[in-house]
């Protein structure tokens, strides 16, 4: 089985059985985004604890494999980390987290809807505005 082939398997884990799946009953941070190209939706919501830290993540949404396995894997990977991280996490990091799948255009916007919505959650939360790199110029 080559690594493509298991990192597959594993994006397939993450949709069939999401991590962190559901709503929060109390947060400090909530956001959501849809992609228009494919009508993926993910909302998630953030509950902050001390030192700003993020102490607990979930998200719901529907759509595709490879965003809802990427918004899992996200939510995993924020728990623990100030919300400050946030601000670096770079659309690299989330291809890593994937396994650096080959992925088209439309593909790709799947793949970071997560991250978006983390990062205007996170954003607005810190009294600022996240442009988004791959849609330069809109607020």
């Amino acid at each position: 089985m080559s690594s493509a082939d298991i990192y597959r398997e594993i994006i397939l884990d993450y949709y069939r059985h999401p991590r962190n799946f559901g709503k929060l009953e109390r947060f400090d941070i909530a956001s959501r985004d849809t992609n228009p190209l494919c009508g993926d939706e993910i909302e998630m919501q953030v509950k902050l604890g001390d030192g700003m830290k993020i102490e607990d993540v979930k998200f719901t949404g529907k759509g595709c494999a490879i965003s809802q396995a990427a918004a899992s894997m996200l939510t995993e990977l924020a728990k623990g980390k100030p919300l400050e991280w946030v601000r670096s996490l770079a659309k690299e990091d989330v291809f890593k987290m994937l396994g650096n799948p080959d992925l088209g255009p439309s593909r790709v916007k799947c793949a970071l809807l997560g991250m978006k919505v983390l990062k205007t959650g996170a954003y607005g939360y810190l009294g600022a505005h996240y442009d988004d790199p791959e849609e330069p110029g809109l607020r």
